[in-house]
Order: C-alpha cells, then sequence, then structure tokens
C-alpha cells in the first residue's frame, strides 16, 4: 500500500504495555501500538533517543500512533540505560526485543519477516548498530526460550542519529574547548556520552561509521536516513560519511535531507534541556506528515 493510500484508510488501535524481559526483579515493558483488522500487518520496533541515558518508551507514542493507525504495529522498548548498565546493555535487550517479537509474530498479528527497526537521535543509533550486527554474540547473548529466530530486520529508519558517536563526542569537545558561547547541546551530551561509553575506545567499537571503516562483516538492511539540513547536533560530514560507506559496502541509503525534517520528530516530553538541544517542533506541519508517509512506505515496500 502506497503512503497516500495510508493517508486515505486509518485504522483503530489498540495500545498495551506487555513485559518482554526481566533482568532480575526489574521488568522491561514493551508498550505495542496494535492496529485493529486482518493482519499480517508489518512491524516496527521502535528505539527512544535520549543520548542513550534518557527517556523511556512512552516518548515517541505520537509518532508511534501515527504508524499503528495507517496499520503498522509498533513495539516501543525499554531497556537498560545507565547507570543500569551502560554499553552493551541497552543493545543487548534490543536484541531480545527484535527476538521476542519475531516468537510472538504470529500473537500480534505480523511476521518474523516483516519487521523493521526506527529510532531518533541515539535510538537510531542503536536501530543502525544492533541491524548491522544482529548475530554478535555479546548482544544476543540472552538465550529466548521457544526461539531460535535471531535479530535480523528488513529495515532500518534513523531520524537524526548519532552515527558515530566517537566523532560526535570529539565533535561536542571541541566546540566546547573553542570557548563561549557554544550550543546548548554540548554541555547535555558530553556527560551522557561519558556515563553509556565510558572511554573513546567504546564509542569507535560501537560506531557505524567506524565499524564500517575497518570493513567489518555486517549485515546491510535497507536504510530511511532522515534529517533536518539545519542540524548542529548530529553533524552532516559523519552523515555524509556513513552513506558513502554503507553504499560502497553494497547497502541501499535513501536519505531525507531537507530544511525542517525535525519538525517530524514530535514534542516527547523529555527533560525541557532535551527537548531544547534536540529541536523537537510542530508534530502537524506539513514536513511532518511527509516525513511519517515517508516512514510508512519504506516500511511497507521493505516488508512485502
Amino acid at each position: 500500500m502506497a503512503a497516500s493510500a495510508a493517508k486515505q484508510f486509518e485504522h483503530e488501535i489498540e495500545i498495551e504495555d506487555v513485559e518482554y524481559l526481566r533482568h532480575g526483579d526489574t521488568p522491561l515493558l514493551a508498550r505495542l501500538f496494535k492496529p485493529r483488522g486482518n493482519g499480517p500487518f508489518p512491524a516496527v520496533v521502535e528505539l527512544h533517543g535520549g543520548a542513550w541515558c534518557l527517556g523511556d518508551r512512552l516518548q515517541d507514542s505520537s509518532i508511534n500512533e501515527r504508524l499503528a493507525r495507517s496499520g503498522i504495529l509498533v513495539a516501543a522498548l525499554d531497556f537498560r540505560v545507565p547507570p543500569v548498565a551502560s554499553y552493551p546493555g541497552s543493545v543487548i535487550d534490543i536484541n531480545y526485543g527484535i527476538r521476542w517479537l519475531k516468537r510472538e509474530a504470529v500473537a500480534l498479528s505480523t511476521r518474523p519477516d516483516m519487521i523493521c527497526t526506527f529510532g531518533i537521535s541515539s535510538g537510531g543509533h542503536l536501530a543502525m548498530l544492533v541491524g548491522m550486527r544482529p548475530n554478535d554474540p555479546r548482544y544476543s547473548a540472552i538465550p529466548l526460550a521457544g526461539s531460535a529466530a535471531d535479530a535480523r530486520v528488513r529495515g532500518v529508519i534513523m531520524g537524526a542519529p548519532v552515527i558515530d558517536p566517537l566523532g560526535r563526542y570529539r565533535y561536542a569537545k571541541q566546540l566546547k574547548e573553542s570557548g563561549q558561547p557554544y550550543p546548548e547541546f554540548v554541555d547535555l551530551v558530553l556527560p551522557l556520552h561519558d556515563k553509556y561509553w565510558k572511554n573513546e575506545d567504546q564509542m569507535a567499537e560501537g560506531s557505524p561509521v567506524a565499524i564500517l571503516e575497518r570493513g567489518e562483516a555486517v549485515e546491510l538492511p535497507p536504510v530511511l536516513y532522515i534529517q533536518d539540513s539545519r542540524d548542529i547536533v548530529h553533524p552532516r560530514p559523519q552523515l555524509e560519511r556513513f552513506v558513502e560507506l554503507y553504499r560502497r559496502a553494497g547497502g541501499h541509503v535513501e536519505l531525507e535531507f531537507a530544511e525542517g525534517a525535525a519538525d517530524a520528530f514530535v514534542p516527547r516530553n523529555p527533560p525541557a534541556a532535551v527537548a531544547r538541544a534536540f529541536e523537537r517542533r510542530d508534530p502537524a506541519s506539513p514536513r511532518a506528515q511527509l516525513t511519517v508517509e515517508k516512514m510508512i512506505a519504506f516500511v511497507r515496500q521493505h516488508t512485502s
């Protein structure tokens, strides 16, 4: 179904929270946005942003509801963040969450071969990292009863991702060392990089750009890469380097790069400093509607 058709018909949806994983006495929840109707529906595992340390499964609900009303099942995951776990804790949880959704696919009116991932900012980074390394033994360390599925996905949607954590860290440090005034986001993201990654070697190890530069053997799912041309939080040279390397490796990247693209990423009620730093604006803007339609069309194209 084309994006224009998705606009003409809206599904009624059901929303519920389910436990998909437990660490000791602590459950991790997935918020499911389930379209009503005859499946199987395409599915998206949604990963929240927040510089790897902030946010939860609720913060992108406006986008997730819109995807579900178009006929896409969405599973928005909570996952461990510092101080509970640094890298690769969240990646382990997400890998498990994808396998869990595959095991539950029939019950949720989807199929294991109809699953994509989507994330904004650090969530986009995590979506790409898991997509490239679905069988990494570190990431798939938690066994899933009753399933032999892996964490491969049919596509990855990234909204303004931190595609090169080490590059962004050094960029932010350089801005700070240049003296005042520097952008507000710098003082927010630098300590969060440190909390999650611990050191620069880990940032390089988990960087999709560096992984491609090292020539690692990875999966190359199709990518929809969305970024605002005015974005100063996620440097454009890092985007361009990723796109160049991914395409050179044989991967497919659709680049949605236009002024106002960030308008698609709606206010998600994080702390005010995060909202200001990541420039969440009007979810009802024409740019927002076009961007979400592009996401819907991408999911349908790569899961049909």
